[in-house]
């Protein structure tokens, strides 16, 4: 059989195509060199980078608050939060054993937590737990669980927890400041976060750090006024005598005679800041600055100033209360007993309704207002206490008798604790008013004179005859061994808006400052619905601040002036009855 003619040159053709073939393979691949390595290469190392190179940033520290001798109030520990990809996590399910595991380690809920997940499944961030310890987050990350990981931040802790909430504030989950000084403070303490370049491996490890794009900046610490010492001594008075009494809440405010400084400023019911499971909005509140309440009988101390200031009255002036009531507008105001003939000193250590009604008619309202607004009641403090109350002072178009006569024992108007504290303390300072703060001063403080020092002397002498004279006046368990103590009581019924007066419940008060002749502390106390036969400001109150006194004496170490307590030789009249001080109920309407 005959051979085709064009056979012999087959072999030579496979041999051209595949040849052809390889050349354009060849061809391909260095096209596909030269697109990675040449065209493209700036966008594919930008690729990389984004997978491996992340900008992270650098948590600032938030700074410490610290009271007037450096104990730390409010400090920040570094902690760990764990997070997660929810795309990357997703596209790993037989991982979810594992995630299970680790997030029931941690107390998530693993089914509750992979809907989360599933829910966010087009986000690339969902936190699973924050501000975990450093070895909590670690045992998580030990895992290898594709798709998580953690971040660094800090935690606010505060070491004197409940007793010391209420001025200086908590931080809320993104540690900016939410209540109290840390609050008003947060611009000064609030650090400003930087940022870090760092390579990571798949994981989220950091394998090296590229470079520092910019340094974090720390929050600047801040040093309170208070001293720890006095704040857990009043803390702790506080909370016994208010479980004591079986009273709703309390306050105790103690101020630097010499600087205005606040020592300590505490109030009942409390919460701990580094527990908030359980916390009550009311416990929010500091009833020391933000609650306002009428004053009742501690006013008597300024209706006895305006009266000498008027010049209708002197030291020697008699007031006949006698029969021990007085109509007053078809309204009789009534004394718990018949204190006959008395001296502006006897009527303020009886704490006398009818005297005190007598001389607010004598010498008018504006006399009067015009004492309480230069001590500084109706007016900012201006302690940039978030929510502070600048109290109310009225403000009649035409007074009645009865208006006047309730303007003279303390109703008709409202102040915080801490604006009677800062009245009282101008007593202790002869006549000057001196200008509150919650921040430990640098500078002295001159202050300002509001009322003559001759006259404030007067008063003085008056306020130590409610407490250790022979007057048996109604604070006699104010007093305290070895010091003078100069102050007042106060009892008034408990207002709540939109109710009224609730005439079966009351507020106890007691202002005053030790040692009267040389003033070292100024302290307010006022304890709130104290149940059972005592509620008078005399009986429950002055007895808190003689408890706290005494200990604010030995901490701060002031010379006894005494060598042996003044005691009352003539018994003194039921504190409640004698201080009860309010129109609607020290009033009886005549028919």
């Amino acid at each position: 059989m005959t051979r085709p003619i064009n056979e012999p040159y087959q072999p030579i053709w496979r041999l051209s195509l595949v040849c052809i073939c390889i050349v354009s393979l060849l061809l391909v691949i260095a096209w596909k060199i030269v697109d990675l390595q040449v065209i493209n290469n700036s966008i594919l190392q930008r690729e990389g980078d984004a997978r491996t190179v992340r900008n992270d940033v650098i948590v600032a520290n938030r700074g410490n608050i610290v009271d007037r001798n450096g104990q730390p109030l409010a400090i920040s520990s570094p902690v760990q939060s764990l997070w997660l990809n929810p795309k990357e996590v997703l596209q790993h399910p037989e991982q979810m054993p594992e995630r299970a595991a680790a997030f029931f380690s941690i107390d998530i809920n693993p089914e509750v937590m992979e809907k989360r997940i599933a829910d966010s499944a087009q986000k690339e961030f969902l936190y699973i737990k924050r501000r975990m310890s450093p070895a909590e987050s670690k045992a998580v990350l030990d895992l290898g669980i594709i798709g998580v990981y953690s971040q660094e931040e800090y935690r606010r802790f505060y070491p004197m927890g409940e007793a010391a909430v209420h001025l200086v504030g908590l931080t809320n989950g993104e540690d900016a400041g939410q209540e109290g000084m840390e609050l008003a403070y947060d611009d000064w303490l609030s650090g400003v976060p930087g940022s870090r370049q760092v390579l990571k491996d798949r994981l989220g490890g950091i394998i090296r750090e590229v470079k520092i794009n910019a340094e974090a900046a720390p929050g600047k610490d801040l040093m309170l006024s208070i001293d720890s010492r006095l704040q857990f001594l009043a803390y702790k008075t506080l909370k016994e005598a208010v479980a004591m009494r079986g009273a709703s809440g309390g306050t105790a405010t103690l101020l630097d005679a010499v600087t205005g400084e606040v020592l300590a400023m505490v109030s009942q019911p409390s919460y701990n800041p580094n527990n908030l499971t359980s916390l009550d909005e009311g416990e929010l509140t500091n009833r020391a600055i933000v609650s306002r309440l009428e004053p009742g009988s501690t006013v008597k101390t300024f209706t006895m100033t305006a009266a000498l200031e008027s010049g209708l009255f002197d030291t020697n002036s008699i007031v006949q209360t006698s029969p021990g009531y007085v109509v007053v507008d078809r309204n009789t105001i009534k004394d718990p007993v018949d204190y006959g003939p008395s001296t502006l000193a006897r009527i303020i250590a009886k704490s006398s309704q009818v005297g005190a009604s007598k001389v607010g008619l004598t010498i008018g309202p504006e006399p009067m207002l015009a004492v309480l607004a230069r001590v500084g009641f109706g007016q900012s403090l201006s302690t940039g206490f978030p929510g502070e109350e600048t109290g109310v002072l009225p403000n009649h178009a035409r007074w009645s008798k009865a208006d006047i006569a309730s303007l003279a024992y303390g109703y008709g108007f409202q102040v915080t604790p801490l604006q009677l504290a800062q009245a009282y303390a101008i007593y202790a300072n002869r006549g000057i008013r001196k200008q509150v703060s919650l921040v430990k001063l640098d500078a002295p403080v001159t202050g300002e004179r509001v009322i003559a020092a001759d006259l404030a002397e007067t008063i003085v002498s008056m306020l130590k005859g409610v407490v250790s004279t022979d007057m048996g006046g109604t604070g006699v368990k104010a007093n305290i061994p070895l010091y003078q103590v100069a102050g007042k009581t106060g009892t008034t019924w408990f207002y709540e808006a939109g109710k009224g007066y609730d005439q079966s419940n009351y507020i106890s008060l007691f202002a005053g400052f030790v040692p009267a002749d040389n003033p070292r502390i100024v302290a307010v106390i006022t304890i709130h619905q104290p149940q059972g036969a005592e509620y008078g400001g005399g009986a429950v109150a002055a007895p808190v601040f003689a408890q706290i006194a005494a200990g604010a004496m030995r901490i701060l170490n002031v010379t006894p002036v005494l060598t042996e307590p003044k005691v009352s030789e003539e018994p003194a009249m039921p504190a409640a009855a004698a201080e009860l001080s309010m129109a609607q109920n020290a009033i009886e309407v005549v028919p």
